[in-house]
């Protein structure tokens, strides 16, 4: 079926070239800002990390610079710009600005389809950020972005797929040339050179491009259900993993070297629960064999889950959610963190908070 399509996916090709190139040429205008801005996403439908990206980042700038992320928030309900508060829903701003907002304290979430308008929004206030992270931006051409980080998964790069339908690209490869800093996403805890030199054997990078690998370092079992207080995970022999997210093959192989049974219910990326879904994983649950087992679910899933009386129904089962945290491989050219401090201190902020304050 998917060789089929393959003419759809040509002509979308050449759709993309011909924007891209009109961009390129200036015929199409792109608007820049005076501030730091950076762009994290990629070119595949999902599953790279730019959540756990973004917080990367966050948690190296937050405490220093004034810093908005601004998100179109995927499968919110409401439109136009909107700024996050602590009181709003995933229906609201959508489950990753849900995310930011809920765990950093110093920082303006704000979402915008129209990423230009967003932005210019943001400014405008009485006490505006002085650097934006832009969520998921890159096939954005309005806007241009101080820095561009492209994404692309260690187990699927994305010069080793196509164009939708047929493949699992979003925008074309000729689209990677915007980017400043390519990251190889949940790449091995252990990495040789000659893995290294593999994949950049394959992702050929141009000469102005810096190559960065980060992996996935998981964090301890968080308990979300009351039953869950109680249960001790250390005797735990059986998982159920359910998630709505892109990509589960990493987390479903920590699972498996920690645990002797693990069973998956997958559900598409930002999925929406409902009442049926949670009892068909609550029933599966119980017919799981064994006495020693528990629920996982992931903290993305978990905010759309907060946004509704859900997980009520989870008191009587042991149920945890697992966060990340992403972490890079040291580089003999400098460390990522180094290349983004380096980006920001091209600008003049004034407001750098003291490390006293």
């Amino acid at each position: 079926m998917r060789k089929l399509l393959l003419p759809i996916s040509f002509l979308y090709s050449i759709v993309l070239f011909i924007r891209h190139k009109l961009y390129d040429w200036g015929i199409f205008r792109s608007k820049g800002y005076d501030i730091p801005s950076i762009c994290v996403g990629n070119l595949n439908l999902g599953g790279t990390g730019k959540t756990p990206h973004v917080e990367y980042l966050l948690n190296l700038l937050s405490d220093k610079y004034e810093v908005a992320v601004l998100s179109r928030g995927y499968g919110r309900k409401t439109k136009g710009f909107l700024l996050a508060e602590k009181t709003h829903n995933s229906s609201d701003i959508g489950d990753e600005p849900l995310q930011y907002i809920t765990k950093y304290d110093k920082i303006k979430v704000a979402v915008d389809e129209n990423r230009c308008d967003g932005v210019n929004k943001l400014l405008e206030m009485k006490d505006p950020p002085k650097l934006i992270l832009l969520d998921d931006a890159y096939q954005h051409r309005k806007i241009k972005p101080g820095l561009n980080i492209l994404l692309t998964d260690y187990y699927n790069i994305y010069k080793k797929d196509i164009l939708i339908p047929t493949g699992g690209l979003r925008d074309i490869k000729y689209a990677a040339r915007r980017a400043d800093i390519i990251v190889v996403t949940k790449s091995p805890n252990v990495l040789t050179p000659y893995y290294k030199k593999d994949t950049e054997d394959v992702l050929k990078a141009l000469p102005y491009q810096k190559i960065f690998y980060s992996y996935v370092e998981y964090q301890s079992f968080k308990p979300l259900s009351k039953k869950a207080f109680s249960f001790d995970i250390k005797e735990a022999k059986t998982v159920l993993l359910f998630c709505g997210i892109a990509n589960t093959y990493s987390l479903e192989d920590y699972l498996k070297r920690n645990f002797h049974y693990i069973s998956v219910i997958q559900f598409a990326d930002h999925h929406i629960f409902t009442d049926k879904d949670i009892d068909d994983i609550i029933n599966k649950f119980n017919h799981l064999i064994g006495k020693n087992k528990f629920i996982v679910t992931t903290e993305k899933d978990v905010m759309r889950l907060r946004s509704t009386s859900l997980l009520e129904k989870f008191e009587e089962t042991p149920l945890f959610y697992i966060p990340i945290k992403i972490k890079f491989h040291k580089e003999e050219n400098g460390s990522f963190d180094e290349e983004i401090i380096n980006y920001i201190n091209k600008y003049d902020i004034k407001n750098i908070k003291d490390a006293g304050e």
